[in-house]
C-alpha cells in the first residue's frame, strides 16, 4: 500500500530564520528539496554553501535520490541555493508560473533592460492545481499570493509547505507590504490552506522565535485554525485586512531584499563574474518604502 506521508527533514538556518526541508517518500527514497538557502554574508560579501552541503551530506546518508528542488517563491530575506543544488545533483528546478509577474516588477526596479522576464531561469514553471509527484506520493500545486505575488502551496501527501503564507500559530501570518504584496490576497491564500484536511501537516518557512523559545516549523491545519494569533483572532476578512496592514506599517524592510531579489528571480544564479574575476551586486537607492530611521 502506498503511502500518503512522506518522511520531512527540516534545517534551520540560524542566520536567516529560514527552514528548509527533504522531503521524501519513503517507499521510494526519492525525495524533493524545498526553499534551501545559499550563505550570504552582507558585511563582508561573502557567499558560502555551508546549508546546501548539510542538504546533500542528509540526502547521501539517507540514501534519497533529488527528484525536484522546489522554490515557494522568489525569497526576500536569503539568496536561494536551487541553481547551486541543480549542479551538484542534476534535479530539475520549479517555481510557480507567476513568478514572471515577480521579475518584470523587479526588473524595473534594478534598471535591467535585458534581463528575459520569462521564468527560463527555471527547469519548471508550475501552473495552479497542476500536479507532480514525489517518489509514488501525489503532490499538487496551490498558489498562495498575498506575501508575494508569485508565492506558492506544495501540498505534498499529507504535508504542506506554506512558506511564509503562515507561521507558526504563535507567530501569525507572513507580511504582505512587499512590491506586489495584498493583505486581501493573503487572508484569501489562507483560507485556501484551511480548507484542506484538519490533519494536514503545516510546514512553514520562517519562525523567529518569540519569547526566545526554541525553533519550531510544523503545525496542522486544525491548530492554525484554532490557535493561530492573527486567524482565530480575525472572524473578517475586512478585520484581517485591518490587523495585517497596521502590524505591516511598523516593520522594516527585510535587511537583504535588494540584495536577494536581484539572485532569487534569477533561479538562485548569482552576478556573472566581470572582467577582474569577481561578482557584483547591483543595489538600487530609493525603491522602497519603510525605511527605519529611528
Amino acid at each position: 500500500m502506498m503511502s500518503n506521508s512522506p518522511d520531512v527533514k527540516a534545517f534551520f538556518d540560524k542566520r536567516t530564520f529560514s527552514v528548509q526541508y527533504v522531503v521524501a517518500d519513503p517507499a521510494t527514497n526519492r525525495c524533493a528539496i524545498v526553499d534551501p538557502v545559499l550563505d550570504f554574508d552582507e558585511k563582508s560579501g561573502a557567499t558560502a554553501t555551508i546549508n546546501a552541503d548539510r542538504i546533500l551530506d542528509y540526502v547521501e546518508s539517507a540514501g534519497l535520490t533529488v527528484e525536484w528542488i522546489l522554490d515557494t517563491h522568489p525569497h526576500a530575506d536569503h539568496f536561494s541555493a536551487a541553481r547551486y543544488l541543480k549542479e551538484k545533483t542534476g534535479a530539475p528546478t520549479a517555481i510557480g508560473e507567476k513568478v514572471v509577474e515577480v521579475q518584470k516588477l523587479w526588473k524595473g526596479f534594478y534598471h535591467w533592460p535585458d534581463f528575459p522576464a520569462d521564468g527560463s531561469q527555471w527547469d519548471k514553471l508550475f501552473a495552479e492545481g497542476e500536479t507532480f509527484r514525489v517518489g509514488e506520493i501525489d503532490a499538487r500545486v496551490m498558489f498562495s499570493p498575498g506575501h508575494t505575488l508569485a508565492s506558492i502551496t506544495y501540498v505534498i501527501g499529507d504535508a504542506a509547505f506554506v512558506h511564509d503564507t503562515l507561521f507558526m500559530p504563535d507567530s501569525g501570518t507572513a507580511r504582505a507590504d512587499f512590491p506586489g504584496g495584498s493583505a486581501a490576497r493573503l487572508w484569501d491564500s489562507i483560507q485556501q490552506i484551511l480548507a484542506l484536511s484538519d490533519a494536514t501537516r503545516i510546514f512553514v518557512g520562517h519562525d523567529y522565535q518569540p519569547d526566545g523559545r526554541e525553533p519550531r516549523w510544523e503545525s496542522t491545519v486544525g491548530e492554525q485554525k484554532a490557535t493561530n494569533t492573527h486567524i482565530s483572532t480575525c472572524r473578517t476578512k475586512d478585520e484581517f485586512v485591518a490587523v495585517r496592514e497596521a502590524r505591516d506599517a511598523t516593520l522594516p524592510m527585510p535587511k537583504l531584499i535588494l540584495h536577494a531579489l536581484q539572485v532569487n528571480m534569477n533561479g538562485g544564479r548569482l552576478p556573472a563574474p566581470e572582467a577582474n574575476g569577481k561578482r557584483y551586486l547591483k543595489f538600487p537607492l530609493d525603491v522602497l518604502e519603510g525605511a527605519a530611521w529611528e
